[in-house]
């Protein structure tokens, strides 16, 4: 027994060694990498020192945790001193003039000019070879220098088949984004060639959250851009467009329709063929993001076309997954069994399966004024910052260390694991959008010293152990749109030098022969062969956008959002409105008039629509039928 004796002492001992060199966040310099900039936290202000500088020695309260975590008191957020007094989030910014003021307190006009443009030729480097060598494949493989499209070889390759569906996935994942850039005609032309070449009629088996985000989201925000003079743009009207954009997202919102069929518990299945429906071999198991997070298209396709079915089983999926979450911690977890409605992960956390359903529940409420989906949003909130939060109560002030999210097991709260996802960095972003700022400012700073530790983001990081634990980055944009928004709140420069140090490192570290490469290892820079749609609609849009003080999107008097996939969408009266109300009334309780969809779903299907849901999905497709 006395091996192991000495084995527990050893692990012991590293975990003081890494006590004594956590600084912060646990990312000063290792392993011989330079790291230029350490994050400090005082009462006061975020201080940025230089690598020389000394820096205090804390606690870690985040290992405490690990270890002590059945103690109650180790869940309890450290108390701010009775001494200090709570100040607002601009102060971390306003005070003091030390090396943050010297190097981040300003950001030259011509400077921004200059990043502008160079994030304008980013884009246009991934676009123009995209079109040039991959057209119409669905992704460019950058090094390669050609197309890619679904692995027919392999159907289980889901890493793939999930995303690629044989529908021009780029081009139309990249529309809007044109917009953004300012090139009418070359959004034009685009927009003409997804009507002229892209068909859904295809043998594709698709993630139905994959296609929800990147096509049914672009065409859908591609199509109200087009035709709605009031928004941002303006009149950027296509001579005679018929609506053709808006006829593809529905044909292809129908084809995903079977998802929602012959499940037990309303969440719908994780992928569908496009031409037969629902593999046979069909797994019954999907992660709650994938499942939750339809509602912001479908409920805009539903208002756009008079047709409630979409927004119905969407929401319906949203309801079922809510009421399935802990009744002691208030938290869902991040699998669930479609027909069981057993969680078959009980991890929860704010990245991978989760992110963008606590997104959709706050973003959905902004779109169409449904105050049940903010109730919703606000008590997950609550409980994301009851359990998985760990740290010191405010963000900067008082003892111990700044707040981090961690995952935790949905029923008790204990944390699972050591890791935090890149997807998570998401979440400051979200946090501006509920009005907090402050944590918002803190937890970005937290991902941000990720970023400037390997000049991008790993795919997993041991908070722990202090490194990665998967390796790869594939040009994933969370961490530029929490810095844009963030910008868009504070407007402090610092944020500008951010996104330059964001825009330089993806150029240095990614550029290649025909585009920007999935890096395979952030810390010795070997690539893949891929760039996902989403570098251009999300990454290079919110990189451009951040410098782009002047752009219409933040002159227009009209108010936008934008989807998980980066795609804009107006935030306009019309999409609060219901015109199905008038053919499909429901009775509420009470005589009382219904508030929402919720009210009607107490009514059975056949009577609510007359029929029974496998005839509403045959009625949509003899229409679409129709409409060819």
């Amino acid at each position: 027994m006395q091996w192991r004796s000495v084995v527990v002492g050893l692990l012991v001992l590293r975990v003081l060694l890494n006590c004594a060199v956590w600084l912060v966040f646990g990312l000063g310099p290792s392993w011989g990498f330079d790291f230029p900039i350490k994050f400090t936290f005082n009462l006061n202000k975020i201080e940025l020192l230089q690598n020389g500088d000394q820096a205090p020695v804390k606690t870690n309260a985040w290992l405490q945790h690990m270890y002590d975590d059945r103690n109650p008191q180790a869940k309890t957020c450290s108390k701010i001193s009775g001494n200090s007094s709570k100040k607002s989030y601009l102060s971390f910014f306003q005070e003091g003039r030390d090396e943050y003021e010297r190097k981040y307190s300003s950001f030259p006009d011509a400077l921004k000019v200059k990043m502008k443009g160079m994030a304008r030729d980013m884009f246009y480097f991934g676009y123009d070879n995209y079109m040039k060598f991959a057209f119409p494949e669905d992704e460019l493989n950058p090094i390669a220098c050609e197309g890619r499209g679904p692995d027919v070889l392999n159907p289980s390759n889901i890493n793939i088949n999930d995303v690629l569906g044989n529908y021009s996935l780029t081009l139309i994942d990249a529309l809007d984004t044109l917009l953004v850039l300012g090139n009418v005609t070359e959004f034009h032309r685009a927009v003409k060639l997804v009507i002229d070449t892209v068909s859904f009629d295809k043998d594709s088996t698709v993630q139905v959250f994959e296609a929800n985000i990147r096509i049914l989201g672009s065409l859908i925000s591609a199509h109200i851009l087009l035709t709605d003079s009031r928004h941002p743009f303006g009149d950027i009207a296509l001579k005679d467009y018929d609506n053709e954009l808006l006829h593809l997202a529905h044909d292809l919102a129908v084809r995903l329709l079977p998802a929602f069929e012959n499940t037990s518990t309303g969440i719908p299945y994780p992928r569908v063929n496009l031409k037969r429906g629902v593999p046979p071999d069909s797994i019954n198991e999907t992660c709650t993001a994938g499942a939750g997070s339809l509602l912001v298209e479908f409920g805009i396709l539903s208002r756009l076309i008079g047709d409630s079915t979409f927004e119905w089983v969407a929401r319906r999926a949203v309801k079922a997954l809510w009421n399935l979450r802990s009744n002691e911690t208030g938290l869902l977890g991040n699998v669930v069994n479609i027909q069981t409605g057993q969680w078959v992960g009980k991890q929860s956390g704010l990245g991978a399966g989760m992110d963008s359903f606590y997104e959709y529940l706050l973003k959905s409420y902004i779109l169409f004024g449904e105050k049940e989906d903010y109730r919703m949003f606000s008590a997950v909130y609550e409980s994301i910052q009851s359990h998985l939060r760990r740290g010191r109560e405010s963000c900067n002030e008082g003892d111990g260390d700044p707040p981090l999210y961690v995952n935790v097991n949905m029923f008790n709260g204990q944390i699972m694991n050591t890791w935090i996802d890149s997807l998570q960095a998401f979440f400051p972003g979200l946090q501006v959008l509920n009005g907090d700022v402050e944590n918002a400012i803190c937890l970005h700073a937290f991902y941000y010293a990720i970023w400037k530790r390997f000049g991008a983001l790993p795919e997993r990081y041991n908070w722990q152990l202090q490194a990665p634990d998967v390796l790869f980055y594939p040009l994933r944009p969370e961490l530029v749109e929490s810095t844009y928004l963030l910008y868009q709140a504070t407007k402090n420069p610092f944020y500008l030098h951010v996104g330059m140090d964001i825009l330089e490192s993806l150029e240095k570290n990614t550029k290649v022969r025909c585009g920007y490469a999935t890096l395979h290892h952030v810390v010795d820079k070997s690539k893949e062969d891929r760039m996902e749609s989403f570098f251009l609609s999300e990454t290079c849009k919110y990189l451009y956008l951040l410098f782009d003080e002047d752009n219409p999107l933040h002159k227009s008097e009209s108010k936008y959002i934008f989807t998980t996939e980066g795609h804009v969408v107006p935030i306009d009266q019309r999409f609060r409105e219901k015109s199905w109300e008038d053919q499909f009334p429901c009775e509420a309780p009470n005589n009382e008039p219904p508030a929402n969809l919720s009210n009607c779903e107490r009514i059975p299907d056949e009577r609510r629509y007359g029929l029974p849901l496998k005839s509403i999905y045959m009625r949509q497709i003899d229409h679409m039928v129709g409409l060819s």
